[in-house]
């Protein structure tokens, strides 16, 4: 599938990575996440790349802490945007809460990755658990522009 964008020639790409839970899992994730943005044609800017290993980072360490069992992390890059999605076997939606400045109680996730997306969604089936989806530009609005 090619994108309308002038001068491309982009195909879809995606990555499917299933995630035991075990010790390991995050660093895993993260490198997984990390190879797959590392061949995006044309390079994504690194604020881009940034914001996407964040919200990869929170997405399954939030899985790995509120749902039982393993989970799947999927990535998407169509030329245009980079969708990021992990499903887990919990059903509940997450709840955002204040943010733990003193006891390191976390907080701060869910907020995050909806500062850092463009589209977020959470999709629940009662048999399945959950969904979350995090869509993100994949080129910043700033890439190839000068500040001089």
């Amino acid at each position: 599938m090619s994108t309308d964008r002038p001068g491309a020639d982009l195909r879809v790409r995606s990555s499917r990575l299933p995630l035991s839970g075990a010790a390991g899992t995050s660093p895993r994730a993260r490198d997984h996440t990390r190879a797959f943005l590392e061949h995006c044609s044309p390079p994504l800017a690194p604020e881009v790349l940034d914001d996407v290993l964040i919200a990869s980072g929170e997405l399954v360490s939030n899985a790995l802490r509120h749902a039982p069992g393993p989970c799947v992390l999927r990535l998407t890059d169509d030329g245009s945007r980079l969708t990021l999605a992990v499903s887990d076997s919990s059903t509940e939606a997450p709840v955002p809460r204040r943010p733990d400045l003193t006891a390191g109680g976390g907080g701060f996730g869910w907020h995050l990755l909806l500062r850092i997306a463009a589209d977020v969604e959470v999709d629940r089936d009662p048999l399945r658990g959950k969904t979350i989806t995090v869509t993100v530009p994949a080129r910043s609005p700033t890439c190839g522009r000068s500040d001089d």
